[in-house]
């Protein structure tokens, strides 16, 4: 008797996250990110605000502190970083730059958060961020 091929198992769809540790491959129309804490950024020429060189860099620490963060026990501190961080973020994105009051907002979070922050160089990087922006 001839061996009969087996058939092969089909691979099923994720739709939760990879745990910790696992391997997390996810596709966003047409880019594809693999493993934790990626970020794909797809620009359009042509639309939405120019951000200058200290914005740019300010939002890409953050969003590397945002990232650290996930790995750090929670406190009423961290998680109002973490509101701050986002709403930076989304204003920069939004109008290609973080303003006067919200760059001082997240400095002072950035000071309340300082047990952790001061021990994270993402922490230390949006701080020296921010403090050029502010001049200070």
């Amino acid at each position: 008797m001839a061996d009969q091929p087996q058939p092969q198992p089909q691979p099923q769809p994720r739709s939760a996250p990879a745990a910790a540790g696992g391997i997390s491959i996810t596709n966003t129309h047409g880019n594809v990110t693999v493993g934790d804490h990626n970020r794909v950024s797809y620009t359009v020429q042509g639309t939405g605000p120019e951000r200058d060189p200290a914005q740019e860099e300010l939002l890409q620490a953050i969003g590397r502190l945002r990232a650290d963060l996930g790995g750090v026990v929670a406190s009423a501190q961290t998680a109002a970083l973490d509101a701050e961080l986002s709403d930076a973020e989304d204003e920069i994105e939004g109008t290609g730059a973080a303003g006067t009051g919200r760059l001082t907002r997240l400095r002072q979070a950035l000071a309340d958060a300082g047990a952790v922050t001061g021990i994270l160089a993402s922490g230390v990087a949006v701080g020296q961020a921010v403090g050029a922006l502010l001049g200070g």
